[in-house]
């Protein structure tokens, strides 16, 4: 009776699971095939051009496009960014089956280098008073190439090649837009920037437009060509709905900040120190293994120098040494100068915005300096003390003569050379200690 008890308690329970999950994705059916919104989306680009950039408005724009929106508005504010993301990005805007604005905005903001280049490739450029555009000559980055990105030294040769691919680009964008061709390629070649209304004048953006509503007030109407044909909107009644930045975009935003890319990278090498010197610690290990893994993402969306990275990885080294091998601190100035100049060297751009603040790169140094000297100070402290085991711990020791040659030390019979000359009972100090044989002298 019991058995069978127990068979229909399973029977109905597995029905009520099945009617819950049956619900539950229903309902999440629904919920996706209800996903048709009408209207402007628009989505807020804060940062510098890079592989989080790229995926943000390559995501938006694919939402759009599948949300059957009739505008997509990109609010961009950027110092600019890798060359090989904003190609994406202008490809994305170039191609995309949906009206796109990119938006320079609020005021204040700028679309700088590799700004310039998204500009122009979307279907309408707009700025906020009090906005720029420009600044677009090329230089290396890292290893990345050249267009609208950070910074480093290029040969003649490959330097002019970068610019002449830059301006052919700038220019077959200008064309397809149809927007001022030769002040883009001034940008390109002599790094000129020009404000929002001047940028208005000089049909270098279609719209000046002091907020959403009145970019929408003055977009309305306009018509837009998308491939073979084109579109008229009528966004006048659109309520804008914006695209929030998931918390993965967000965290990966913040990581690959190369301020925070160069501590996390710092606080994992020291967290797995820590652990190897004190096994069982458990929580240094773990932090530190994240904390790598975080910074070896962030520096792959990075310019890094690797010669940099070596210099901080061989001052880890020399700290180590430091503490193993006594060198009265020669490996540790060592240490701490090739940890500055690997520090300053780490990224390979002199684009500020791709610079590891200084104060952080000094107060870094000079933390870890100190944590390693502090170490180091326990472990000569360690080195001179006295030995107090083994047979090495026993001279110095107080013993006292026994009978047959004998000496009782440290709660041990011990033979003696020169015991026997020596009347039982008086104390004695081991001087030396052969053979296991101790040398004793009276006190």
């Amino acid at each position: 009776m019991t058995y069978r008890t127990g068979q229909k308690r399973i029977k109905y329970n597995s029905v009520f699971v099945f009617l819950f999950l049956s619900a539950f994705l229903l309902s999440h059916f629904f919920l996706v095939a209800d996903i048709h919104a009408s209207g402007v989306a628009q989505v807020k680009i804060d940062m510098a051009i890079g592989p989080i950039a790229v995926k943000i408005i390559s995501k938006s724009i694919d939402r759009a496009i599948t949300e059957e929106r009739e505008l997509l508005i990109i609010e961009l504010n950027t110092p600019g960014g890798l060359a090989t993301s904003m190609r994406l990005i202008c490809q994305d805007l170039l191609n995309a089956d949906i009206p796109v604005c990119v938006y320079v905005a609020p005021s204040g903001a700028r679309a700088a280098s590799a700004g310039l280049f998204i500009a122009y490739s979307a279907h309408i450029a707009a700025m906020a008073p009090g906005t720029n555009i420009g600044a677009a000559h090329v230089v290396s980055m890292g290893g990345g190439g050249g267009g609208g990105g950070g910074a480093g030294q290029m040969d003649s040769v490959m330097s002019e090649k970068v610019q002449n691919d830059a301006v052919a680009y700038i220019t077959s964008i200008a064309k397809q837009r149809n927007r001022n061709i030769e002040w883009a390629k001034r940008a390109v070649l002599e790094s000129v920037s020009i404000d929002a209304q001047a940028a208005l004048d000089s049909n270098i953006i279609d719209i000046l437009a002091s907020d959403i509503n009145d970019l929408l007030a003055q977009i309305n109407g306009l018509e837009i060509p998308l491939g073979d044909a084109s579109v008229v909107l009528d966004v006048s009644d659109d309520d804008v709905e914006e695209y929030p930045l998931r918390f993965k975009d967000r965290f990966l935003k913040v990581i690959t900040d190369p301020t925070i890319a160069f501590i996390l990278f710092n606080l994992g090498w020291l967290g797995l120190m820590i652990e190897l010197y004190n096994p069982g610690a458990v929580l240094p290990g773990v932090v530190g293994v994240i904390c790598i893994i975080l910074a070896f993402f962030a520096f792959q969306q990075l310019p890094i120098n690797y010669a940099g990275l070596a210099l901080i990885i061989f001052a880890v080294v020399l700290f180590v040494l430091e503490i193993k091998v006594v060198s009265h601190g020669v490996l540790a100035v060592g240490g701490v100068v090739s940890m500055f100049l690997g520090s300053v060297m780490l990224i390979d751009s002199p684009a500020p915005y791709l610079q590891i603040s200084m104060t952080v790169i000094i107060t870094t140094v000079l933390l870890i300096s100190a944590f390693f000297l502090f170490v180091l100070y326990f472990a000569l402290k360690a080195h001179k003390r006295k030995v107090t085991t083994g047979a090495e711990g026993l001279i110095g020791a107080v013993g006292e003569i026994r009978a047959g040659g004998t000496v009782f030390v440290s709660g041990e019979l011990w033979k003696a050379d020169n015991a026997s000359d020596l009347e039982v009972g008086v104390q004695v100090t081991v001087v030396a200690i052969e053979n296991m044989r101790l040398k004793v002298a009276p006190r």
